[in-house]
């Protein structure tokens, strides 16, 4: 057994580019896809075009450069604020969201997005959406008790948290800690849309092996219903990729609402 302390994320920070290579890419090698982009992204498109989550600011959460979890989003929120933890993510995102040479292709995913939609020919304006809609790729501090300190953001309609959660908590209060403090950027009755890796205990980024908590569905949901959410729909979806870089067993994908 591996006894040697694994990095966090939020603390050493990982390679972003690399990060996108082996879980979020079209590369022959990447066999996550299936995991990382098709689940989230079929039940992302459902979720909002049934219409009910929408408002005028969404704020993102979530751990590395990642983008195909906007692009439905985009379609129903005017400003999206994009949260990250550390600077390597904010310029690989930057990368993107400018149209920079060398940046990440998110091609394949936004075609994903519109083939669920049955609009494969609208590549180039999705990504535009989405490049229109983020109004903010800024820097936050998880400890301190306004996270972007000093700047005060808008109350959130809702607050999308992709597998952040998971690679930052070393515990189940820290989870619960976490899932509080970002609750607090909700307005009352906004929702919240979480997306994470059930039963990890690591991940691998390079030469890396990092930290993961390890929870299940049961713990999600608990916590999430004690801190004062009512759970709207609940996905699972048991592990198909074959690989060594991470041990997760399956994912998880949960839309709620904040009580009034």
């Amino acid at each position: 057994m591996d006894s040697s302390p694994r990095k966090l994320y939020h603390v050493h920070g990982f390679d972003s580019r690399q990060v996108l290579d082996h879980y979020f890419s079209d590369k022959p090698e990447m066999v996550f896809a299936e995991d990382s982009l098709i689940f989230p992204i079929e039940n992302l498109t459902k979720t909002f075009t049934e219409g009910h989550i929408k408002g005028d600011v969404m704020i993102d959460l979530s751990t590395g450069p990642l983008v195909h979890h906007l692009f439905s989003a985009c379609e129903f929120f005017k400003h999206i604020i994009v949260l990250k933890v550390t600077d390597g993510c904010i310029l690989e995102l930057k990368r993107w969201l400018d149209t920079r040479t060398g940046a990440f292709d998110w091609g394949h995913a936004t075609k994903l997005h519109l083939e669920k939609k049955d609009k494969s020919d609208q590549l180039q304006e999705t990504e535009e959406k989405v490049r229109s809609a983020v109004q903010h790729d800024m820097k936050c501090d998880l400890e301190k008790e306004n996270m972007t300190d000093p700047i005060v953001l808008p109350p959130a309609d809702c607050i999308i948290i992709v597998r952040l959660l998971d690679q930052i908590s070393k515990d189940q209060d820290d989870y619960t800690r976490y899932l509080r403090k970002f609750s607090k950027l909700l307005k009352p009755g906004g929702h919240l849309i979480l997306i994470g890796c059930l039963d990890t205990t690591y991940y691998t980024v390079g030469k890396d092996k990092l930290h993961a908590f390890t929870y299940d569905e049961d713990f999600a949901g608990k916590v999430l219903v004690g801190e004062g959410f009512v759970i709207d729909n609940c996905k699972v979806k048991k592990r198909t990729a074959v690989s060594d870089l991470l041990d997760y067993k399956a994912m998880l994908f949960i839309a709620a609402h904040k009580e009034k």
